[in-house]
């Protein structure tokens, strides 16, 4: 049975990375399935009738939500509670009980402190169901039981979230209790499907590695920048001395060139000195 959960799941949401910054699955549940079930204890509930949890001051943010129902209404009519939508003639409990009871949850802002994806971010909050067998609801806590969806998927609808209009593909996002996560597709837009209860999220890529990518690229042609201007700046205080030294050359003596064989030297004017002779009538 559970080679064949994990063979539905691998189905439906095929890319599967794990998840890190996570206390505990099992303490979370057990924290949630408490104020759930203390919720419905402070009331003589109805079946069918949703009740909020109340919340201590720690937990400020979350949601917490619970309703019980016969498993022949389930199938006969379905389940629109809260965030998730259980459509008619789709889903019974595993293993079969008369009633169950589900226990609706959006962590809010609390949700990114519980679950974190590798190269992912959160564009909603994480919302989730959990069923439980409501035979025999009482202080000590219930069982926790699994949903057989035989029919259509269950939907994850998440309100009043609009995207910028840009090119990230957000996914569906469905963490699993054995630390891992799986990744599909939005089946309509801000809706995600499931055929496993869990919690549930829409994430997008990060988008680090092309800032990086963008700052190397922009650091390359700053360096490569500055590399050409200080070529031109030696360039140009070179050919300056050289000129200053042809200048200071041409204001001096003029001075012709000879050829020696194969060489070409300067050569200067001789001028020599005559002797002064004495006068003939002197001898």
């Amino acid at each position: 049975m559970l080679r064949l959960a994990l063979l539905i799941l691998s189905m439906f949401f095929p890319l599967v990375h794990s998840f890190s910054n996570f206390t505990s699955d099992e303490s979370l549940d057990v924290l949630l399935q408490d104020l759930a079930f203390k919720a419905l204890l402070q009331h003589r509930p109805h079946t069918g009738a949703l009740y909020n949890a109340s919340l201590p001051a720690n937990l400020a943010g979350m949601e917490i939500s619970v309703v019980r129902l016969r498993s022949k209404t389930l199938w006969n009519r379905g389940a629109n509670f809260s965030y998730i939508h259980i459509p008619l003639r789709s889903t019974l409990p595993m293993p079969h009980v008369k009633r169950i009871l589900i226990v609706y949850t959006d962590l809010g802002n609390w949700s990114s402190y519980y679950y974190k994806i590798p190269g992912y971010s959160l564009v909603s909050s994480v919302v989730g169901f959990m069923a439980y067998d409501a035979s025999n609801v009482s202080s000590n806590g219930v069982t926790k039981i699994s949903l057989d969806t035989t029919g259509k998927p269950m939907e994850i609808r998440f309100r009043d979230l609009t995207f910028p209009q840009d090119r990230i593909r957000r996914r569906c996002a469905m963490f699993s209790a054995d630390g891992m996560v799986y990744l599909s597709d939005l089946s309509t837009e801000n809706v995600c499907s499931s055929r496993n209860q869990g919690y549930f999220s829409i994430v997008a890529p990060l988008k680090r590695k092309k800032t990086v990518r963008k700052g190397f690229v922009l650091g390359f042609v700053g360096v490569a920048l500055v590399c050409v201007v200080g070529i031109v700046v030696v360039k140009f205080v070179a050919a300056k001395k050289i000129h200053k030294m042809e200048r200071e050359a041409g204001e001096g003596e003029e001075l012709e060139t000879i050829w020696i064989g194969t060489s070409k030297m300067f050569s200067a004017a001789v001028t020599r000195t005559h002797p002064d002779l004495e006068d003939a009538s002197l001898s």
